[in-house]
This record gives structure tokens, C-alpha cells and sequence, in this order.
């Protein structure tokens, strides 16, 4: 439901708080220009960049992150693409609107947006997460992303959503297309790695697994005659094996 105007962003802003952070931020300025929307509460805004990292010294209590906007977005984003999907589709059975809603909200086309939006340039992330490429690391590139569209979603509403973020995908057919290409990112790196004339293939790497038992993180790198090709992170290591594949191919492609 859409909140009134005025009245909904107050509401959600009282209720989300600040973090001890002054309201009047204008971080996110730049950012609104590229994704299309300007915020009525920019709190929202600056809550869907941040990322569990980060912290705001002398800050009591610490800025309230992205996750839970990640939980909203994440379903938000698939209601609007099996809405589009099932009207562009006419002919396609469940599992077939069921795997292109999949190509469409996970993965490589997520990151890929937020690339194109820049989102990463805006990301807050603790100084680590910095020093070691967390602005251009695919899993908070679409942890972010998804937050993101959970944050439009509080602050206009669903019509609202709806328009901004299908203008981020733009022509959803050809985003298909392209999303069928990065299938299998492991198989093409080998496919890359054998067509250079190289006889050996990739070496997977497991390099951390941290969390919770019931929300653990895998990280993994790929590489090749011990040299890292990509690094990539999941909630799996088989997801963090493809994540590690697809950093390897755009950085062969550089």
C-alpha cells in the first residue's frame, strides 16, 4: 500500500530512525539523478547503501543497515518481474516464467545494474570492506540493489516501483537474451581458458566461510596456474564458485 504523501515518509523515518545521523545527509543526491527517483525521506535512501560494515564513528546508536530493506526489495522485485513476465510471456509454462524471473533477479543481471547505476560509488562500507574491492563486489553490488528497490517501495509505493525499476532494465526481452548468455559462468570460463591455448583448468579455492549455521558466507577464489583470475562470495560455495567465475570473465574481458 502506498503511504500518503508526507505523513508515510514521517512515519517510516520515526519508526527507522537515523542512527544518531544528522537527517539532513546529501549523500545520495548524485544517486537519484541516475536511478530515476528522488526520495521524500532520503533516510530511506541512505539506509539501503549501507552496509552491515559500516560504522559511523562517535554514532550511538550505530546506522541502522541495509538488510531487512534487502528482505522487502528482494520480494518486491519479484512480484513486479512475474507481473511483467507474465504479460510478455503469454505462451511460457511456470517453469519456464519461473527460471527467466530467476536470470532476471539474481545474479550476474543484478550486479550488472547496479554497475550501471553506480551504485557501488555510493555504497557505505567500513574501511576493510573498502581496501579489500567491496565497492565492486558482485554480493553487496545486489544486496544493495535490492535494498535499494525495497527503500523506492516504502517511499512512493508500488506504481512508483513498478516505473523505475523496469526502466533500469529497459527491453526486458533482449535483458533475457542476455541473461541465458551468462549461464553457466564456470563452463564459459573453461570454455575462455581452453580457447587461449591453456592446457590446464581452473583451481577453486575455498578462502572463508563465516556466519551463523543458518546464514553462512562462502568465499572462494578462482585460479589458474596459481594465479587469482576472480573472487567471488555466496551463500554456498557452489554460488561462490559461479560468483568467482563470472569476476574472472570481466576481468578477462578488461
Amino acid at each position: 500500500m502506498k503511504p500518503e504523501s508526507g505523513k508515510g515518509s514521517r512515519e517510516t523515518a520515526s519508526r527507522q530512525g537515523t542512527g544518531g545521523e544528522s537527517a539532513s545527509w546529501e549523500g545520495g543526491r548524485d544517486l537519484e539523478g541516475k536511478i530515476g527517483y528522488t526520495f521524500k525521506n532520503r533516510d530511506l535512501l541512505r539506509q539501503a547503501l549501507t552496509h552491515p560494515s559500516f560504522q559511523m564513528e562517535g554514532s550511538a546508536p550505530p546506522p541502522l543497515n541495509n538488510q531487512r530493506l534487502e528482505f522487502l526489495g528482494d520480494s518486491v522485485l519479484n512480484l513486479l518481474l512475474s507481473e511483467k513476465l507474465f504479460t510478455l510471456c503469454p505462451e511460457s509454462r511456470e517453469g519456464d516464467l519461473s527460471r527467466h524471473r530467476s536470470s532476471l533477479s539474481k545474479g550476474a543481471c543484478l550486479s550488472e545494474l547496479a554497475r550501471t547505476l553506480q551504485l557501488g560509488d555510493h555504497l557505505r562500507l567500513s574501511r576493510g570492506e573498502i581496501e579489500t574491492g567491496g565497492r565492486d563486489r558482485d554480493a553487496l553490488l545486489e544486496d544493495a540493489l535490492e535494498a535499494l528497490v525495497g527503500a523506492i517501495y516504502l517511499d512512493g509505493g508500488l506504481d512508483a516501483t513498478r516505473t523505475v525499476v523496469l526502466e533500469w532494465y529497459g527491453d526486458l526481452k533482449q535483458r533475457l537474451e542476455e541473461a541465458g548468455k551468462n549461464d553457466n559462468p564456470k563452463g564459459r570460463l573453461q570454455e575462455r581458458i581452453q580457447g587461449s591455448g591453456d592446457g590446464e583448468g581452473p583451481d577453486y579455492r575455498l578462502i572463508s566461510e563465516t556466519g551463523p549455521s543458518h546464514d553462512r558466507r562462502f568465499e572462494v577464489e578462482v585460479l589458474l596456474r596459481g594465479t587469482r583470475l576472480g573472487k567471488g562470495s555466496g551463500s554456498s560455495k557452489k554460488e561462490a564458485e559461479s560468483r568467482a567465475a563470472e569476476a574472472a570473465l570481466r576481468n578477462w574481458a578488461r
